[in-house]
């Protein structure tokens, strides 16, 4: 039985404020899913884009090489085609070019069937009082959680 894969973007959540989330398929070649299985990935700085087609394409995802892979290894850094229905694409383009929002990856995981998918959120960028507000406001929770401990 296989282990779960589970690539999370941590930044994601306190770098953005999430407004919507979709699941999309990737394009991937055989050495790619090989090193996502043993979780040889990285979406920590990576972004989605859509390019002159209409087309979805995750960049600067990294998915290292596979170590017992020949001449016909992947690029780590390669541009990766997202897969979503017609309707779900239009929408993600019409409001990242009207309302200059942003496509980002939240988690990178494997299915039940054995398919690669990426959490993707579209996302509006926090200024930096809302990151300090964000900061405070988990202090103050883990302070309280702290008290409530003690008074138990």
């Amino acid at each position: 039985m296989q282990k779960t894969i589970n690539i999370q973007n941590k930044k994601a959540r306190f770098q953005y404020e999430i407004l919507d989330k979709y699941t999309a398929g990737i394009v991937l070649t055989g050495t790619e899913i090989k090193s996502i299985r043993s979780s040889k990935a990285s979406i920590a700085e990576s972004f989605c884009e859509f390019n002159e087609k209409g087309e979805l394409f995750v960049i600067n995802m990294t998915i290292q090489e596979y170590a017992f892979g020949n001449y016909y290894n992947h690029r780590p850094k390669a541009e990766r085609k997202l897969l979503l229905n017609k309707k779900e694409l239009k929408k993600l383009n019409k409001e990242v070019q009207n309302t200059g929002l942003t496509i980002i990856p939240l988690r990178l995981f494997i299915n039940d069937r054995g398919f690669a998918k990426l959490e993707i959120a579209l996302a509006k960028g926090k200024k930096l009082f809302d990151k300090r507000e964000t900061i405070k406001d988990r202090d103050n929770k883990r302070n309280l959680d702290r008290i409530k401990k003690t008074y138990r």
